[in-house]
């Protein structure tokens, strides 16, 4: 009788697999482990922490800018300063908070880089806010068609509303009601203490009601 022998997966699929439980690994990790890995010389790790940031950088940086291509751009640069400068950072810090730092420095250059130009007006943030990012609920199937045309409304005038904040204001009012940061991470984001942050986060909220009242009336 013929022995039959076992057929041994190809390279190629043992490469696939390989790779699949590698990147399960780095997702099991936390972020100051993925930098370790990726300072370690593990090429996969810098790859994980753009996956788990990069959608959540572009929401806050469009929310800040209103344009999304620019937005895109800002977030490719951070990434970039990040890979570059990732020996430097703290790991007894929160990655969370030196990402979004770079990445809000750059929002705050863009805008002021835009005001010393007359003809360059901000733009209507369009994107749809994320529920899980913030506290506002647009979208409920349990609403009735004119209700919802009610929410998009003023979602559509929330939108412009924020647009018209100053820049101080806009920063703090995106990362704490739009992106649900604490005022810790927001100070150290910002770099302002914490009676500063609240100063202005009072301030962008009596500013952003004074704004959008007219709207909705």
């Amino acid at each position: 009788m013929a022995r039959v022998s076992a057929k041994k997966p190809s390279t190629g699929s043992a490469f696939v697999g390989e790779a699949a439980e590698h990147r399960k690994l780095l997702s099991e990790l936390g972020d100051s482990q993925v930098v370790q890995r990726s300072l370690d010389g593990d090429s996969r790790a810098f790859g994980e922490l753009v996956a788990r940031y990069d959608q959540r950088l572009l929401n806050f940086v469009y929310r800040t800018i209103g344009d999304r291509e620019r937005a895109q751009d800002l977030v490719q640069e951070t990434f970039v300063r990040v890979y570059r400068h990732l020996q430097r950072f703290d790991q007894s810090k929160k990655f969370s908070t030196w990402i979004y730092t770079i990445a809000s420095n750059l929002a705050k250059n863009e805008l002021r880089n835009r005001s010393r130009n007359p003809l360059v007006l901000f733009q209507t943030i369009k994107k749809n806010w994320d529920a899980d990012h913030r506290p506002l609920e647009w979208e409920d199937t349990a609403y009735k068609p004119d209700d919802l045309f009610r929410k998009r409304h003023l979602r559509e005038k929330v939108e412009e509303a924020v647009t018209h904040l100053p820049e101080h204001h806009r920063i703090v009012f995106v990362l704490r009601e739009l992106e649900g940061k604490t005022y810790e991470e927001i100070a150290e984001i910002t770099g302002c203490n914490l009676g500063t942050v609240k100063s202005r986060l009072n301030r962008a909220r009596n500013n952003f009601a004074t704004i959008i009242a007219p709207m909705i009336d």
